[in-house]
């Protein structure tokens, strides 16, 4: 259970980095500040839903 958080927290962290870089980035190129829009969103959907899915099998395991 203990490497099911671990990837929450990687996807969280890996969340925070493209959107910093989204927000404050000095990127000219459009297509690269779409990829890490695209990136920040997908890992924030999958922290949420490895979230779920951790605390939904440890409801079912007590």
């Amino acid at each position: 259970m203990k490497i099911r958080k671990i990837s929450e927290i990687v996807y969280l962290v890996i969340f925070f980095i493209a959107s910093t870089d989204y927000l404050f980035g000095t990127h000219d190129d459009s297509s690269r500040k779409n990829i890490l829009l695209v990136f920040a969103i997908l890992s924030l959907f999958m922290f949420f839903f490895r979230r779920y899915y951790r605390k939904k099998f440890q409801n079912r395991n007590k």
